[in-house]
């Protein structure tokens, strides 16, 4: 074909489909239009096994063979649950999820800013730089971060008889510790963007024991690096309420189940509801299963997978 053929044609070809184009309707901008939501991936907690209990302390590989055997997408790693954080052992993990087809979805570390001493809080600090390192190297996109808390309780058992609540430190207000917590929080916030870690504040008693708690921490920092992971478990009032104040923030979900009777309580959630107040903000990222019950891991997993698999899918 010459070359005036050439565009002579390409040029009638370009003027019938724009006149065709200008025929079609208009895209409506609704949710009909719209790609359905793709279902959240359901991981498991190494923490789901291990529960602090001396008759299960398994190690993480232990915890990574049997969330594959269990039909999970996805494992997150409990911190003080790893008995090597060495390299040699971080890449053993992250081998081990490969081979199985797992993602490695979130490293659960525990932490407290509120404290009056600014060593203990450069501790925390330290502590918490160091978390965000491993979990790069695992390549774990998100890490559970904590306010902390008093410490006023004789020990954990007498915080949740006291649902969570303790008496501040004498001479001290809640103001005080917020202020420990948001300085605490903003100095791991370089390391986080560095290493694109997402740190999500957890309602994990403390200062982060109500969404209020945890969106004021959130919200005066205001990093895309800091945001939030939902605990279903750790609201004890109101809590289909908090669920829907912090679901906007969040990057990560634990989801909590209880058979055979909780640890220290038994909440009674409706996991329809979770995923519908989930679903309203759009949220496709994981559901991180955490068992807390006294019954064996062998059946309890499962059917809380199953349970999850069918109020998610």
């Amino acid at each position: 074909m010459q070359r005036r053929d050439f565009l002579h044609t390409a040029a009638l070809a370009s003027s019938s489909w724009l006149a065709g184009a200008a025929t079609l309707p208009a895209m409506a901008d609704d949710a009909a239009t719209q790609p359905p939501l793709r279902a959240p991936r359901i991981g498991v907690s190494t923490y789901s096994y291990w529960r602090y209990r001396p008759d299960t302390k398994l190690g993480i590989i232990e915890c990574i063979d049997l969330a594959a055997e269990a039909g999970f997408d996805a494992v997150e790693v409990l911190h003080v649950q790893m008995q090597d954080d060495s390299n040699a052992a971080l890449q053993q993990i992250k081998r081990r999820a490969f081979s199985h087809g797992l993602d490695l979805c979130g490293f659960s570390t525990h932490q407290t800013f509120v404290s009056p001493d600014p060593e203990v809080r450069q501790q925390n600090v330290d502590h918490t730089i160091r978390c965000i390192e491993l979990a790069y190297a695992m390549g774990i996109p998100t890490i559970r971060v904590n306010t902390g808390r008093w410490g006023t309780s004789k020990n954990f058992d007498e915080l949740m008889a006291n649902k969570g609540i303790e008496p501040r430190l004498e001479g001290y207000t809640d103001d005080d510790g917020f202020a420990w917590v948001i300085d605490g929080l903003t100095k791991c916030l370089k390391k986080a963007e560095e290493c694109g870690v997402i740190l999500g504040l957890e309602n994990h008693w403390g200062l982060g024991r109500t969404a209020a708690g945890v969106l004021k921490v959130i919200n005066a920092i205001d990093s895309p690096w800091l945001r939030a992971t939902l605990d279903t478990g750790n609201f004890l009032e109101q809590q289909y309420e908090q669920y829907a104040e912090l679901a906007p923030e969040a990057v990560f979900v634990q989801a909590k189940t209880y058979f055979g009777g909780g640890t220290w309580y038994t909440l009674d959630i409706d996991y329809d509801k979770v995923a519908k107040i989930l679903r309203g903000v759009k949220y496709q990222g994981y559901i991180s299963l955490e068992f807390e019950g006294q019954e064996a891991h062998e059946t309890a997993i499962p059917k809380s997978l199953a349970m999850l698999r069918k109020a998610f899918g």
